[in-house]
C-alpha cells in the first residue's frame, strides 16, 4: 500500500548490545551550551538521560544507517527495558490496572504512523512503524492496534510486571493522583537523529501517565504534538504533562519557529512560553522540549530545572542539563 503521508504542505498551509567504546562514552556527562550552538552529523538527540538509547542509535548511524532505523531501534532500547516504568514493557498502568502503551514514529518523507492506548505488546514503537510502512492510515487504537500487531506477528505479552503491580496495589490505598515534577511517573522517551546523507526522523513512546483514567492518551503519540518532523527544517519532541503539549500543538510549533528563523534552542525556549502563557495561575507541572535543525544543532529548554537530555555525536556523549523557565 502506498503510504500515508502527514501534511506535506503544512508549512504552505500554516505559513542490543553495546561496545565497550559505546559503554565508555554513555559515561560521558560533560556538557557546554556552546556545543549546542555548533551544528554536527550524524547526530542523535533524547529526552532525559536515557543513553543506552542514544548509544544504540548512535551505533546505527556510526555505521551508515538511517535516522529512522536509529531513533527506532534507539528507543527500543527503553521499552525493553523493565527497570523504566514509564516506557513500554514494566510500564505503570492506568487506574484500573491495564498497562496501555502510546508510540509513534516519522520519517524524513513526512510518512508517520502511531499507535494510541494499545495493550499487550511489548514494542509499540514497532507497532507504530508497521502501521506507517503497511496501511494507509496513520494512527490505529486500542484493541484495534492490538489485533493489527498479531496480524503482523507480534507475540502477546503480558505488560504488568510485579514491581508495577505492587506500585498499583498501594497507589490503591489512597488512589491520589498527582503528578510529581520529574518523577519517573508520566515521562516519555522521544528521540530525534539526523544521518550522514542528513536526513531526519523521530520516534517517541511512553506507557503515559502512572494511574491514569482507563483511556487517556498524552501527547506522545499525536503527530505534530509530541512529535514533529520537516526534513527540510529539522524535529522536536517533548515529555512531561501531554495535556499541556497538545493545547499548544507542541513539537509542530517548534519546528514552524525553526522554519521562520529561529535557533532550536529559542524554538524550545518559545514552545515553552507558549504552554506557560496559558496557565499563568498554575506551574506545578513540568514540560520539556528538545529540537534539531537541519545542520545539526540542537536545544531543549522546560518549566522546572531537572530535565536533561542525552546527545551523541563524534565529538562524544554528553548529558546536557536544560535550562529552564523557572529557575528554582
Amino acid at each position: 500500500m502506498k503510504r500515508r503521508k502527514f501534511l506535506r504542505n503544512s508549512s504552505t498551509v500554516a505559513a542490543g548490545i553495546m561496545s565497550a567504546p559505546l559503554l565508555a562514552s554513555y559515561t560521558e556527562h560533560t556538557t557546554s551550551k556552546e556545543t549546542n550552538s555548533i551544528g554536527v552529523i550524524p547526530i542523535a538527540i533524547c529526552t532525559w538521560d536515557f543513553g543506552n538509547a542514544t548509544a544504540k542509535a548512535w551505533e546505527v548511524l556510526k555505521n551508515g544507517g538511517s535516522s529512522l532505523d536509529a531513533v527506532h531501534q534507539g528507543v527500543m532500547v527503553e521499552e525493553n527495558d523493565l527497570k523504566n516504568s514509564t516506557v513500554g514493557n514494566g510500564g505503570r498502568p492506568d487506574r484500573d490496572g491495564n498497562v496501555t502503551l502510546d508510540a509513534c514514529i516519522m520519517d524524513k518523507d513526512g510518512n508517520c504512523g502511531a499507535v494510541l492506548a494499545m495493550q499487550n505488546i511489548a514494542n509499540p514503537i514497532s507497532v507504530a512503524r508497521k502501521v506507517m510502512e503497511e496501511t494507509p492510515h496513520v494512527m490505529l487504537a486500542g484493541k484495534g492496534a492490538e489485533q493489527f500487531a498479531y496480524e503482523q506477528g507480534f507475540k502477546k505479552t503480558d505488560l504488568l510486571t510485579e514491581e508495577s503491580k505492587e506500585a498499583w496495589i498501594k497507589w490503591k490505598e489512597t488512589s491520589q493522583y498527582k503528578p510529581i515534577i520529574n518523577i519517573e511517573n508520566h515521562d516519555t522517551i522521544g528521540m530525534l537523529a539526523i544521518d550522514e546523507k542528513g536526513d531526519i526522523s523521530g520516534a517517541c513512546t511512553t506507557s503515559g501517565m502512572a494511574y491514569k483514567m482507563a483511556g487517556r492518551v498524552g501527547d506522545s503519540p499525536i503527530i505534530g504534538s509530541g512529535l514533529f518532523v520537516d526534513n527540510e527544517v529539522g524535529g522536536a519532541t517533548a515529555t512531561g504533562v501531554g495535556e499541556e503539549v497538545v493545547r499548544t500543538v507542541g513539537s509542530f510549533l517548534i519546528v514552524e519557529l525553526m522554519r521562520q528563523g529561529k535557533s532550536p534552542q529559542e524554538a524550545c525556549e518559545e514552545g515553552v512560553k507558549r504552554i506557560i502563557a496559558k496557565n499563568k495561575d498554575k506551574q506545578d507541572f513540568q514540560i520539556g522540549f528538545i529540537a534539531i535543525n537541519k545542520k545539526g544543532e540542537t536545544g531543549g529548554y522546560c518549566i522546572h530545572p531537572g530535565f536533561t537530555y542525552r546527545t551523541y555525536t563524534k565529538d562524544g556523549h554528553i548529558n546536557n542539563p536544560s535550562d529552564s523557565y523557572l529557575k528554582s
